[in-house]
């Protein structure tokens, strides 16, 4: 098994990785309520038995798995170690061996052209420097081969999640906005210099029983929320909690939750 203790994260984003950390194992749950469209995402790169193919930002490794189910060999990183090292315990029973390591997106420990596809769901948009995540996904794919990525729409459910999270937070919001990588201009900026790209809508749709549900699955599970909580005052934690209640709630149906993210597929053959 890799040692997830060790790999290189720059100084920029070692905050970011210990805010992801967080979640540990529990982020898989997160990744659960949105798997429809990390399916969507893999099923568009596709992936083939015998490509050696890279996961970038992969979380707890559902991308990964997705990616190996066609027997392809399969790489993985991520800047937070303990989502790292759950992917591991994860993905123990997938074959071939998933090779998980504690990788920067902005600086990917790997050669020029080493992989036939590269796929990130929802993670290389976290990278702090755009532009160098963008030449590190064109750096590392071979000239014909596939990008795969994920965008959360930059008007659509999750900005107005990550605006209820905002209003709580002394921090500034991140420039530039990860929610840009779900722009197709902005994209086109990025990668159109190394990769031909298309582009495909969707909606990735979660259910729960009720805001309650969703709360705990999140603050256990999701990094940025509960880092967030937990440098609140008492007070700060209901209100927080009252503001993300009534977010879900506006997701109500007669069973219970269903929640609706808009997303953008980004799907790029290098040049």
């Amino acid at each position: 098994m890799v040692d997830s203790t060790t790999g290189r994260t720059l100084d920029h984003n070692r905050a970011a990785a210990a805010v992801w950390s967080a979640g540990g194992r529990g982020y898989d749950d997160v990744s659960f309520a949105i798997s429809d469209a990390l399916a969507h995402a893999a099923q568009r790169l596709s992936p083939k038995a015998g490509e050696h193919i890279l996961d970038v930002a992969t979380g707890t490794g559902w991308s990964a798995r997705n990616v190996a189910r066609s027997g392809a060999r399969v790489t993985a990183v991520d800047i937070a170690p303990e989502l790292i090292r759950a992917a591991q315990e994860l993905s123990a029973h997938i074959a071939p061996r998933i090779d998980y390591r504690v990788g920067d997106a902005e600086a990917l420990p790997f050669a020029d052209g080493e992989f036939d596809k590269v796929i990130s769901t929802f993670g290389v948009i976290f990278a702090g420097d755009h532009a160098a995540a963008a030449r590190e996904l064109g750096r590392v794919c071979r000239q014909g081969g596939r990008l795969c990525l994920a965008t959360w729409a930059p008007d659509g459910a999750v900005a107005r999640f990550f605006a209820v999270l905002g209003s709580h937070s002394s921090m500034p919001p991140p420039d530039p906005s990860p929610l840009l990588w779900g722009d197709p201009g902005h994209v086109e900026d990025l990668l159109g210099r190394d990769f031909a790209l298309t582009f495909e809508h969707g909606m990735a749709n979660a259910y729960h029983d009720g805001a309650d549900d969703i709360w705990s699955k999140y603050l256990h599970g999701f990094g940025p929320l509960r880092t967030l909580h937990d440098g609140l005052d008492g007070p700060g934690r209901i209100a927080l909690k009252r503001d993300v209640d009534a977010y879900h709630d506006h997701y109500r149906v007669e069973a219970g939750l269903h929640i609706r993210r808009e997303y953008l597929l980004v799907i790029g053959k290098r040049r």
